[in-house]
């Protein structure tokens, strides 16, 4: 026991006070696209994407779809693309994730005013895997823990449908899990809530043109939160979520 206390308070106190003022060293985050001009008749960092996230003339990046590979960084001749660690990168409109030299950031999280009033005290959220590789699963796992506490803000993971306010989707929804999600979503009495976590859930990611993904559950159910990233850094949607609801830090 003696032992265990010691470690205890070697350890320090581990909880990020403020999820908002945090800025995670070594964390690619916000692609950030210079104002210099592209060389001519160049698509290098369009070739090097993987998913597809990169448009020309003008430059722009889907962050719905973007991995943060960085792989379109050292492709590009000018330099013009560049990541920094901003965590702040989650929105509430699908159009809001596309990023150019015009718009640098996301736009900013709307505040619900109904949500805010129904779950502001006290959220609970079903994860469910629709096909996703653990990645993301994985981070949204981390919200419970000591670093990121999310049960500080009232909100909770729970284990059944029935005790759930939202649905937090990963994985680019398979056909094999499309009926299971519709499952979940019919078991959760309303009002609900459906959180996009990771490229795979908010657009398909480098599965969007596979005949094994089926995303109509999308189509019936506009998310009210999106959390790009993969996968997305814990904080991204902690932050996210928080502004969502109007919870101050």
């Amino acid at each position: 026991m003696l032992k265990a206390i010691t470690v205890r308070r070697s350890q320090g106190a581990q909880t990020i006070p403020d999820p908002r003022q945090a800025a995670p060293a070594g964390f690619r985050g916000r692609p950030v696209i210079a104002a210099t001009p592209c060389d001519s008749g160049c698509s290098a960092c369009v070739a090097a994407c993987p998913a597809n996230a990169i448009e020309l003339d003008p430059l722009r990046i889907d962050l719905g779809r973007c991995t943060l590979c960085g792989d379109c960084a050292p492709a590009c001749p000018p330099g013009k693309l560049s990541f920094d660690n901003d965590v702040k990168l989650a929105t509430t409109e699908r159009a809001g994730l596309v990023l150019s030299a015009q718009r640098p950031a996301p736009d900013p999280v709307a505040v619900s005013a109904a949500l805010k009033a129904r779950f502001g005290r006290s959220l609970k959220l079903r994860s469910v895997s629709a096909g996703g590789c653990n990645g993301c699963e994985l981070e949204v796992n981390a919200l419970t823990n000591v670093n990121f506490d999310i049960g500080r803000y009232g909100i909770d993971i729970v284990a059944s449908p029935r005790h759930a306010d939202g649905l937090v989707l990963t994985g680019p929804i398979t056909r094999n899990m499309a009926e299971a999600l519709q499952l979940c979503w019919d078991g959760m009495p309303d009002p609900k809530l459906v959180i996009a976590v990771g490229a795979c859930a908010i657009s398909g990611g480098c599965f969007a043109v596979s005949d094994a993904v089926d995303r109509r559950f999308l189509e019936r159910f506009k998310p009210s939160l999106y959390v790009p990233g993969c996968p997305p850094h814990p904080l991204t949607f902690v932050c996210g979520i928080l502004d969502l609801l109007g919870i101050p830090s």
